[in-house]
């Protein structure tokens, strides 16, 4: 297997395994805020990973804490992954907040609107 599609593979994987684990532990700590993993980047050693995510509903600052809550629980995050996925090193995550979906939206929006006024 080449490396590329390894890495490839790893970063379907590992955004599962997130997605699953984002899930259960409710990072926004409110039920109407949805946190969706978007993107898994990891880096050609497998030591580092970019971990994309979307936050849909709640307030304004709900993206800005998810984020921060996130980050902080990290390091825990990191080792109940490693307990489903073997690997010879757990990668160091990072989260990013992905706004491509949110922006998707918008202009689907300023479409539906010119449509309307034509």
């Amino acid at each position: 297997m080449s490396t590329s599609a390894r890495i490839v593979r790893v970063n379907e994987i590992l955004k599962r395994e997130l997605a699953d684990l984002i899930e259960r532990e409710n990072p926004a700590g409110d039920a109407s805020v949805l946190v969706s993993v978007t993107e898994v980047r990891t880096s050609p050693n497998l030591r580092n990973a970019i971990v994309c995510v979307s936050v849909f509903g709640g307030d304004e600052g709900s993206d800005e804490r998810v984020l921060g809550n996130l980050m902080k629980k990290r390091k825990e995050i990191q080792h109940r992954m490693s307990k489903h996925i073997t690997l010879k090193y757990t990668p160091v995550l990072e989260f990013r907040l992905d706004h491509r979906i949110e922006d998707g939206d918008n202009v689907l929006k300023i479409i539906r609107e010119l449509e309307e006024d034509a």
